[in-house]
């Protein structure tokens, strides 16, 4: 079992937490957390970019310019991909980027970054976290108190909550996810993770 340091709101230290070593313990993997997100970003991929083939550029019916005398290479048409305005070879098509990765990768790869920012005292845990309206400055306020320095933070909450969400999504660099929904990616994105308290139990079912 490992600790993890509590504070509240005010950024004031309120103790510390036994958490499984499993998850916040974890060997550095670096090839695994690579590959892990590489398959992350390229599902975010829309795969959507085409060009034209010869056969779908419009026209070239009839040959350019004649075959003799005006001193140029001989053309058949204007859709040749060496014409202007003609088809692409080799040209992207639409596909899917999606790589097929097991469950237990990604678990794991989570875990080795969440140890990381263990090690590294970037990960805190929050308590009394109470949102009573969507306002962004105090909620502004609250996160450089409890993540002092930090210029991308990462708040993971036990479960959806649109008043966090709202006051957070005007905050540059600061992202707000469940911990349902957290993966080794957003972690990598950010330079210090904030865990609600009331998360951990989940984060723990989850990935043990």
């Amino acid at each position: 079992m490992v600790s993890l340091k509590v504070v509240n709101t005010d950024g004031a230290e309120q103790g510390s937490v036994e958490v499984s070593d499993v998850i916040f313990d974890a060997a550095p993997n670096e090839a695994l957390v690579h590959d892990v997100a590489v398959a992350f970003m390229n599902a975010r991929r829309q795969g959507t970019h085409k060009t034209k083939t010869r056969r779908e550029v419009r026209g070239g019916g009839a040959k350019p310019f004649r075959q003799k005398g005006t001193g140029r290479a001989r053309q058949g048409s204007s859709r040749e991909p060496q014409m202007r305005g003609g088809g692409a070879v080799f040209g992207p098509k639409p596909r899917s980027y999606r790589q097929k990765l097991p469950a237990r990768f990604r678990r794991q790869a989570l875990c080795a970054v969440l140890s990381d920012r263990r090690r590294g005292d970037r990960l805190n845990v929050l308590t009394g976290l109470w949102i009573q309206a969507a306002k962004t400055k105090p909620f502004a306020e609250m996160l450089s108190k409890v993540a002092p320095g930090s210029h991308k933070t990462l708040l993971v909450t036990a479960s959806v909550e649109p008043n966090v969400l709202l006051s957070a999504r005007n905050i540059p660099g600061v992202t707000v996810c469940t911990a349902a929904d957290l993966n080794a990616l957003d972690v990598l994105a950010a330079a210090c993770v904030v865990v609600q308290e009331e998360a951990l139990a989940k984060l723990e079912e989850r990935l043990t």
